[in-house]
């Protein structure tokens, strides 16, 4: 007769993984570098508080497959991000963990050489190298954080964070973010709902105290502070899109009611785009039209952008066939498009501020 595991019954394997601290210092972040990472994050902060009257527009691949394609992302986002630093504070998704609604390939942590092989230790030291050179040239780097166990290798290095809409209502969550360092966006939930995103901002302000692995790879109890610089952001759901002016106004009579700054992002992919690449441009313009009118309360966008338009189906361990800069998770915008939809912003910005001059002048 078979003898029953109570603990382990589908276990199949269980290996070493490398401690945070292990690998922040096989791959350490300069001051430097942590200069700028503290940098991008004081300007998120400053935009979000309604202290600077620049948006936020965070823009890059929907997932990193290839490192070498998001490194020629970064170096042109970098140049684009210096044409138009008076207007926007540019943050670069560099997005490492892939949430999936049922199955398929989990991100380059998981799996960083696209073959199954599921390699983690290597794929936490990718992601970090990577996120490490992008935050040293000077570009903020934004995340979703999915796994609890992989902020303590990669958040000293990540200027914007992000709660996704399969999580927003997960505890665990609210309480990983309320220890985080930098501002955390939380997207409504995947139905559209967004009293879900408000619950996990109030939550994410208050002090918790949970089961955490420590920096050595111990277990420990991690309590936290709090993190005041959550904020909602609009990303649409199953029910329809929610970045017009009337949705925008409940979500921040929502945070209102319960005494959270009422600034918020909109997303223009996934449920606001209606998971249309395509669409974004629309809904990006119909947001900078806002903003050139005066609207307030849009701290800034998000857009799913690469190299290369639409994506493209992975098969494992054939790498060597993708198409160089186009997604192999949800459908991006071109380089072209983003540059134009980011220079549009800049110039809504550039007119309200003129627009309130003229007021105060008057």
């Amino acid at each position: 007769m078979r003898s029953i595991h109570t603990a382990d019954a589908h276990v199949a394997d269980v290996e070493p993984l490398v401690p945070p601290a292990e690998l922040r210092a096989e791959i350490p972040l300069s001051p430097a570098g942590r200069d700028a990472v503290l940098r991008g994050s004081e300007a998120i902060r400053g935009v979000l508080r309604g202290e600077d009257d620049r948006i936020i527009v965070i823009t890059g691949p929907c997932s990193v497959h290839d490192p070498a394609a998001v490194r020629t992302y970064a170096e042109r986002l970098a140049r684009l991000a210096a044409d138009v630093q008076d207007e926007i504070v540019i943050v670069m998704r560099v997005y490492t963990e892939k949430p999936r609604t049922r199955f398929g390939w989990k991100g380059l942590i998981s799996d960083p050489h696209l073959d199954g092989s599921r390699d983690i230790n290597a794929g936490l030291r990718v992601a970090r190298e990577l996120m490490v050179d992008i935050a040293t040239s000077g570009v903020p780097v934004g995340t979703e954080f999915l796994d609890p166990s992989v902020p303590g290798y990669l958040s000293d290095a990540v200027s914007w964070g992000c709660i996704g809409a399969r999580t927003v209502q997960s505890q665990i969550h609210r309480q990983l973010a309320s220890g985080l360092p930098m501002p955390i966006g939380f997207k409504n939930a995947t139905d559209g709902e967004v009293l879900d995103a408000v619950d996990a901002v109030a939550a994410a302000t208050q002090s918790h105290s949970f089961p955490t692995s420590t920096d050595d790879g111990r277990p420990g109890i991690l309590t936290t502070t709090g993190n005041p610089d959550g904020h909602v952001v609009l990303r649409g759901g199953s029910l329809g899109p929610n970045y017009g002016p009337i949705d925008v106004a409940k979500g921040r009579v929502l945070l209102s009611q319960a005494g959270l700054p009422n600034r918020l992002l909109v997303d223009a992919s996934h449920g606001n785009s209606g998971k249309d690449h395509r669409r974004q441009e629309l809904v990006a313009e119909n947001v900078a039209w806002r903003l050139h009118r005066g609207e307030t309360g849009i701290a800034g966008v998000m857009l799913e952008s690469f190299l290369v338009e639409g994506n493209q189906k992975l098969e494992l361990g054939r790498a060597d066939q993708l198409v160089y800069g186009r997604s192999v998770t949800d459908a991006c915008i071109d380089w072209t498009s983003n540059v134009r939809i980011i220079q549009r912003f800049a110039a809504a910005v550039d007119h309200r501020r003129a627009g309130r001059r003229t007021a105060l002048a008057g």
